[in-house]
């Protein structure tokens, strides 16, 4: 870059953007459509939504703004924003994304998957089985959070994993950490997974990845199903 490009683009030191409030309205409302707490055709009312998060309307409006680039919700003139439809394929289509990325991930880390990484997995997963019989949901979600992360990191794929965590933002956390039984699952599947990459058995690590993510497409249909929204 040149000294005259410099002075009309100056660099910032600080690169990274800040998390922005409406970020975590977003989270919100999303995960309150993915497990079927609002229903296709419900309104998102602004000042409902504000009120009970604490916040200002502002980053509601924001937050909506972002869903609806999503598809997530429409506007709806003079009336406001709507819930969009959602179909059993658009869950489909949601897990099959997710587990054909996660599972390319784990067969690359089969192959150069450190001692270290496979103890911090193991170390992970104790936690978890832990948090799972304490019912400690909040800890179950940050502890599978933290899970996958490791994994992903493990697999030397900076961009597949980053689109990997783009994709997962529509999996509805707390419908599966609130699932003793689902927990449980997780558990039980990690253990398998760090058991191929120890072995270095990639289609063994790329089987269990991509029947865990299958699963956790099958129960949040049934969910949806018993909830009736598709009535």
């Amino acid at each position: 870059m040149t000294s005259s490009a410099r002075s009309r683009f100056p660099v910032s030191k600080t690169v990274r953007r800040r998390p922005q409030l409406s970020d975590d309205v977003a989270v919100h409302v999303r995960d309150l459509i993915m497990s079927g707490s609002v229903r296709p055709g419900d309104f998102i009312r602004l000042d409902e939504t504000a009120a009970e998060l604490g916040v200002s309307v502002t980053p509601v409006r924001e937050a909506l703004l972002t869903l609806r680039g999503e598809g997530l919700v429409e506007l709806v003139p003079h009336r406001g924003y709507v819930v969009a439809p959602l179909s059993r394929g658009d869950i489909r289509d949601l897990f099959w994304l997710q587990g054909r990325i996660a599972e390319e991930l784990a067969v690359r880390a089969c192959g150069i998957v450190t001692p270290d990484a496979l103890a911090e997995l193991t170390e992970i997963n104790g936690r978890l089985t832990e948090a799972v019989r304490n019912g400690d949901g909040a800890l179950v979600e940050a502890l599978e959070f933290a899970f996958h992360r490791t994994l992903n990191r493990a697999a030397g794929a900076r961009k597949l994993a980053w689109f990997l965590l783009n994709a997962t933002r529509y999996t509805p956390a707390t419908f599966y950490t609130s699932d003793p039984d689902r927990s449980a699952a997780a558990v039980q599947s990690h253990t398998r997974l760090i058991d191929a990459l120890s072995r270095r058995d990639a289609a063994a690590a790329g089987q269990e990845t991509r029947e865990h993510f299958e699963d956790g497409a099958q129960r949040l249909v049934r969910h949806l199903d018993e909830l009736g929204i598709w009535d």
